[in-house]
């Protein structure tokens, strides 16, 4: 099944969306480490604090499109194909 183009686009954005946010909150995650170097020579190690992130819901009210669909009746192309061995018989 094909979807229109426009609904096409909207998954699209809504990866896209996605795919920023999570990026977002990643660099934001890594932004407020705190970092201290607690080894010095050829294994050098770091101690790494991280930043303590809380993650809640809220309900917000959006305005969504509604999509509606209806039946109609078309023409479309009709094929019907003979194999050739019952093409060979009806001559």
């Amino acid at each position: 099944m094909r979807f229109s183009p426009l609904i096409e686009r909207e998954n699209t954005m809504q990866k896209t969306v996605i795919a920023l946010m999570l990026a977002g909150l990643g660099a934001a995650g890594l932004y407020g480490c705190d970092v201290r170097k607690t080894q010095e020579g050829s294994a050098t190690k770091y101690e790494v604090t991280p930043p303590d992130v809380k993650v809640s819901k809220t309900q917000k009210e959006v305005t969504v499109p509604k999509v509606t669909t209806q039946k109609e009746t078309i023409t479309v192309p009709k094929v019907e194909v003979t194999p050739a061995d019952q093409t060979a018989q009806k001559k």
